[in-house]
This record gives structure tokens, sequence and C-alpha cells, in this order.
């Protein structure tokens, strides 16, 4: 009885019919782009970031993610692989019907039949659609160029540890999509620098609606930027990222402009501060209404972090008793201005350092709060210039 293919092979005892295909060990010039790039992937996988100049193995990595940015065939080649968005967006060549139909060399596509299925006669004949201008991309800018934006990136990421910012769903409007503010969009943080905005009428079948559009100046962290539409970037933002609040401190600023109680062209001098120290010393202790007045262009927690072991703070722990936000405000014409004004009621009192070097504080004064208080507004108001403080009756009079 003839035997079968089957059988035939089933009965190979000495495996001569095997057959293994034989793989090349030899890589092409895109083997190893690829195998590069993927490193790359796999660093931001694990550390969460781009690499760094921090090391010499990060250094060599940022290189070659520096020289992929700049070289378009090659973003072309690895943008397919790039997992984390590294290349930011390339421009990829779109093949159409036309290209397909063109490529048959062998004429299997040819045909006599009936092409009326091809003869649309209810949808837009080519061309009646409008075109974009062109496609948004992301470009890498200069270091120096980069350099000032990277200062702002780190600062956010800073009041984000800090827990000043938060991260925020984002719901597109216009009211939330704000020039100047910071967001989140796959995992990379961005700045609306600036925004070219005009209202547009929009009819549709349901009636007209008012649109605003506009090209955009967007900044990335990853030193790239981008001329994304400002409706493109909006939904962007909602679909994969986050809003990021602003701090407290920026809100009280814009909400004091909107009150209108200070001006865009305002700017920003700092705080004047009421301190009261915590002193042990029964020479600083007991004496009643003492105050320090003073003037910081940083944070007051931040300035008196290490009281304890400056002569201007006496040596000691103080207790912040009121703080002033003031704009456009000379320091150098404050601090004569405020020792002018109650210079009689300095405090005089002698202290030594630990080297037993001898210290007279200045900034400290002898003064009920309420008067602080009132004097501070007539100085931030420029209404101080009429006014006097009568030490004996502990009052303000008009000169």
């Amino acid at each position: 009885m003839p035997k079968s293919l089957d059988d035939i092979f089933d009965d190979d005892e000495f495996g001569l019919l095997d057959f293994k295909e034989k793989k090349s060990i030899i890589k092409t010039d895109e083997d190893r782009l690829t195998d590069v790039f993927m490193e790359i992937n796999q660093f931001y996988e694990k550390n969460g970031r781009e690499p760094s100049t921090s090391s010499m193995s990060e250094y060599g990595l940022l290189s070659k993610l520096k020289a992929f940015r700049s070289n378009e065939a090659h973003k072309k080649i690895l943008k397919p692989f790039d997992r984390y968005n590294l290349l930011g967006e390339v421009a990829m060549e779109e093949i159409t019907l036309d290209d397909i139909l063109e490529d048959d060399d062998l004429g299997l596509l040819e045909t006599d039949a009936d092409n009326s299925i091809f003869s649309f006669t209810h949808t837009p004949k080519p061309g009646e659609r409008a075109k974009s201008d062109f496609i948004a991309q992301r470009q890498p800018m200069k270091e120096k160029e980069f350099a000032k934006y990277e200062e702002m990136f780190r600062k956010i990421h800073k009041e984000l540890k800090e827990g000043k910012r938060k991260l925020r769903n984002f719901d597109f409007s216009q009211e939330n999509l704000q020039i100047g503010k910071f967001y989140l969009a796959d995992g990379m943080m961005l700045y609306l620098e600036s925004a070219d905005l005009e209202k547009k009428i929009m009819t549709s079948p349901s009636g007209t609606a008012e649109r605003i559009d506009g090209r955009t100046v967007t900044v990335f962290e990853n030193g790239t930027s981008s001329n994304l539409l400002f409706r493109s970037l909006g939904r962007l933002v909602q679909q994969k990222g986050k809003l990021i609040t602003d701090t407290l401190e920026n809100i009280e600023d814009d909400l004091q402009k909107k009150a209108r109680l200070i001006d865009e062209e305002d700017v920003k001098s700092g705080w004047i501060y009421v301190l009261k120290s915590k002193s042990p010393n029964p020479k600083i202790s007991q004496i009643k209404d003492l105050y320090k007045i003073g003037f910081s262009t940083n944070s007051v927690k931040d300035r008196v972090k290490n009281a304890d072991s400056q002569a201007t703070y006496l040596f000691s722990d103080v207790e912040i008793i009121a703080t002033y936000k003031c704009f456009n405000l000379n320091t150098h014409n404050f601090e004569n201005l405020l020792h002018r004004f109650f210079g009689d009621c300095c405090l005089n009192i002698d202290l030594y350092d630990e080297n037993k070097k001898r210290i007279t504080p200045r900034e400290w004064f002898v003064v009920p709060l309420p008067i602080i208080d009132e004097v501070v507004e007539l100085i931030i108001s420029g209404g101080i210039v009429n006014y006097r403080y009568d030490v004996a009756n502990q009052m303000l009079v008009l000169k």
C-alpha cells in the first residue's frame, strides 16, 4: 500500500527532513539605531526621566538622544518605538490609496469591470475640504534659549514636591487654559507662554457658535517648543494630562489684580514683617511691647529659620506676628523711614556673641502692636509723611 506524505514525514527516523531557518546575525543600520533608542526607553521607564549629565553613562545616552532629535531621518525610523514621546511630534510619510494603485507593477489591480462604485455624488470632492496650513511640530530649542525655562520647570517641580502646587483634572475651556500657566501632557510638563487668539463664528446645522483658537508658543520641559493650536493643546491636556495649580501666593496676587488693588505694572518688593522674641533672657522677655519690624524679599518663614543663631534676632527663636505684602517699595528708604519714625523707642541693649563680641541689635522697637499696624499701613499707602509718633502718649499725630 503506497505511503502518504504524512507517513513519510513521520517515518523520518534520522531527522533528515528537519529544516531550521537560519537567522542572519548581521545587524542593519536601522537595527543598531533601534537598539540604542531602546536603551534610552528602558532608562526612562526605570527612572521616570530623561538621561542627564549627572554621570558618564547618562551623559552618553543624553548625547545620543539629542543626536536623534536633530536628525529627521532617524526620528522617522525610531518614532514607532518612541513609547514616552522622547522625540516629540514627527511628520511621518503617509501612504495614500493612489500610491498603492500606482505601485501595482504586476497589474494585479487592473480591471475592465464596471467602475461605478468609485463614482461619488453626495460626498465632497478632493480639494473641497480646507487643508491645514501646516502641522504643529515640536522643535528642539537651543540650550541658551531654554535655560530660563529649565529654571522655571525646576521651580514648579520643587513646589509640587513641597505641596505648594497640586495636580488636578483638566476640563478644557478658555478659562482653564491660560497663558503663563503650567500643565502636564503625556507625563511631561509644559508651559503655555503665549497664544495668538482670535474669535471665529462657526456655523453648523444646529446654529452658530463663537469659537476661539490660534497658534500658541508652548514650551516643554524636554527642551522643545511647539506652535500647537490653542484648542488642540487644550484637548491634549484634557485627554492625556493634568492641570498644575498655582501657589496660594500667586492666586492672592491675581485676586488683587482683578479687584484692582494692584496693577499689572506694579512690582512686588517683598514683605514687611513684625516679630516677637521668644528669648529666655530676662532683659528681653520682661520688656512689654517689644517687636522687630523688618523687610524681606523672600518668604518670612524662610528668613527666620535660623533666628536663634543670628544677632539680628537676639540669638533666639521668634514668633511671626504679622506680614504685609508690598509693591513698588524702596527697601532702603523703608529702613531709613522706620528708624526715623520710631527712633525714640528703639531697643537699647547690648548683646554678646559666642566670641564675646559686642552687638547692638537694630529694628527692635518698644511700640504697641496696634500702632505698628497703623504705621505699616501708612508706609504702604504713602501717607506716613504726614504723621509723627508721640512716644509719651503712644499715638500717631499729624505734623
